[in-house]
């Protein structure tokens, strides 16, 4: 199944469009901000899964992950990366990828604020690379990946404190690869039952999972 079929609307009618210089050119974004008011409590840049397999900044998990954050107070970024739905670049296999996060983080980041990062599948890979590529003070207050993609790339360590959320019949990325990756760290995964890559029919379950572990 293609990361293509979990597409989702536009987020709403403010939801600004972005263009940001990026390491292989101009990369498309879209950036909303918390309702009115709700405090402004921090920016979160939401990373898309795989585009070689239809991924966007519009994938529905996406968009989920964004609207949790909305709630929660944050000013939410997708982006996508380059080659993909009108950003400039071509396919580099996730190392590109990597730096385009990195470009989208430096721009939209407010040192003011704390930062958050979030990323479905591919995206889970991209944020785990770029975190740890931050400076030491500039570091993401926390990471949430959903459904990981640790079977298909090189996932990197990740804080202690990060959320992992997988589907127990997640077809695409087995929960036993994310198991693996995550038992030498001894780090914790969510395991929603019943539940494929795409959380078909279970994103508010989803939004509810990242809502309530942040705000715990």
């Amino acid at each position: 199944m293609s990361a293509a079929a979990g597409l989702a609307p536009r987020m709403s009618a403010n939801t600004q469009p972005l263009r940001i210089a990026g390491p292989a050119g101009v990369l498309v974004g879209a950036m909303d901000e918390p309702a009115a008011g709700v405090a402004l409590r921090g920016v979160v840049v939401i990373c898309h899964p795989n585009p070689q397999q239809g991924g966007t900044m519009d994938n529905k998990v996406v968009h989920t992950l964004a609207r949790a954050f909305l709630q929660l107070g944050y000013r939410a970024v997708r982006f996508n990366y380059r080659g993909v739905g009108g950003s400039e670049g071509e396919w580099d296999e996730g190392r590109g990828e990597v730096d385009d996060a990195l470009a989208v983080i430096a721009a939209q980041r407010d040192p003011a604020l704390p930062l958050a990062l979030a990323g479905f599948s591919f995206g889970g890979y991209i944020v785990s690379h770029a975190a740890q590529r931050l400076a030491d003070d500039a570091k993401a207050e926390r990471l949430v990946l959903v459904g990981p993609a640790t079977s298909r790339f090189d996932m990197t360590t990740v804080p202690a404190d990060t959320l992992v959320i997988h589907g127990e019949t997640d077809d695409v990325v087995p929960l036993s690869a994310t198991f693996d990756w995550a038992r030498p760290q001894s780090l914790p995964v969510v395991v929603v039952p019943g539940v494929g890559h795409f959380f078909h029919g279970q994103l508010p379950l989803l939004k509810s999972l990242v809502v309530n572990a942040w705000r715990a």
